[in-house]
């Protein structure tokens, strides 16, 4: 049913232009997103090639195995950004308790845009730690900064899986679906 939507002529517009504009600013804003924490940046990506593809069709060039493929990604994704707190809490040798500290602040951070991501891990670390580890300040606090490297470690991986996506778009495009 939904290979039937085409976009035809409009207004005189070429369908696949406007399907390109359309697509092409969906991909922008959701690079933009995957650089800033505010929006949901690879949720927007696989957006625009279902959109791309309902659009044009078959005619479009990208199969469905590769918008699932955007989907694995963004998924991947997700998961490397709200474990990589706890990770890098570990990492720099907090225990399970600064780790699952970090995790609980960083999905408690995620409701305080944009600083919040950082924040959070960072208290829920250093807290995890003093409180159920019984570990000092200094140790706890070695850890928070562990937490607040993972995170940023999140952020760069979420950046290089947004582009490292719109790059398979434009692969399965242009070389894979012709």
């Amino acid at each position: 049913m939904w290979e039937m939507i085409t976009l035809g002529t409009i207004s005189g517009l070429d369908g696949t232009l406007v399907a390109w504009l359309i697509t092409g600013s969906l991909l922008l804003v959701g690079l933009v997103g995957c650089a800033l924490p505010i929006l949901p940046g690879h949720l927007i990506i696989v957006v625009a090639a279902v959109v791309y593809r309902m659009m044009l069709g078959a005619a479009s060039g990208l199969s469905w195995w590769s918008v699932g493929v955007l989907i694995l990604l963004s998924v991947v994704s997700q998961t490397f950004e709200v474990l990589s707190g706890a990770a890098g809490t570990k990492w720099f040798g907090g225990t399970r308790w600064g780790a699952l500290g970090a995790l609980v602040g960083g999905i408690a951070g995620m409701f305080f845009l944009p600083l919040g991501l950082v924040i959070g891990p960072l208290l829920g670390a250093v807290a995890g730690e003093m409180i159920f580890a019984k570990k000092s300040s200094q140790q706890a606090t070695i850890s928070g900064i562990g937490s607040v490297v993972g995170t940023l470690a999140g952020m760069i991986i979420r950046l290089v899986i947004g582009v490292l996506m719109v790059v398979w778009f434009f692969l399965d495009v242009f070389l894979v679906g012709k």
